[in-house]
């Protein structure tokens, strides 16, 4: 989904592993360009992956359908990812009524409860249909997951919380995001659907810059 359309919107082993997954990323694209197939940060992004690590991050929001639609194929893909490579979400805000979802990913993330919810979130607004785009709707289902309440919504409302709302706010301008889902490569490459023609080409497109990174490319 498009940055532009929500503002018509209302509301050893692992050696091997590794040297695979790069040589796959190779053979299935035919030399992407800059510019065309993804964009160059300058300056770069800041990263948080621990030094030797490549960071991969993506950009979501609960509300969009391609998130929701991206969301089991990126599953899958995380769970191969070589051991250097660091991956992390970061939930988008390109206006303040994004901001109560932001909170319920970093509750959830503080609380080690992304692998249990996160997909149930997208499920609960995409095929239950339910609204939880502001704070009583989020704490109501939240409630209703077994989740302990006097926990989340501590997590909610604390400061640790908002700073890392900000934070993502200022990271999803720092990649220049132009719509969701999208995925930035080391602080250094940005890459999205539009740009990649499918979800399923940009993760590969993904795989060629972290193996380019990897060899010193």
């Amino acid at each position: 989904m498009k940055r532009r359309e929500f503002s018509l919107m209302t509301g050893g082993a692992a050696a091997v592993a590794s040297t695979l997954w790069a040589t796959a990323a190779r053979a299935d694209l035919a030399k992407p360009e800059s510019g065309t197939d993804y964009l160059v940060l300058d300056p770069r992004a800041a990263v948080e992956a621990p030094e030797g690590k490549i960071e991969v991050v993506e950009f979501f929001w609960y509300n969009c359908p391609h998130c929701n639609a991206f969301e089991p194929s990126l599953e899958d893909w995380i769970k191969k990812l070589p051991k250097d490579v660091a991956f992390r979400r970061v939930p988008v805000a390109f206006r303040d009524d994004f901001v109560p979802q932001q909170r319920l990913y970093y509750a959830l993330e503080a609380m080690g409860l992304v692998d249990k919810l996160h997909a149930k979130v997208f499920t609960a607004i995409h095929v239950e249909k339910h609204d939880l785009s502001k704070a009583p709707a989020i704490v109501d289902w939240v409630a209703k997951q077994g989740v302990d309440m006097a926990k989340f919504n501590q997590q909610y409302s604390s400061f640790s919380v908002a700073t890392k709302a900000t934070k993502a706010a200022q990271l999803q301008n720092a990649y220049k995001v132009e719509g969701v889902p999208a995925l930035g490569v080391a602080g250094r490459f940005y890459v999205d659907g539009d740009r990649a023609k499918s979800m399923a080409n940009a993760l590969k497109l993904v795989e060629y810059l972290v193996a380019g990174i990897r060899s010193g490319r």
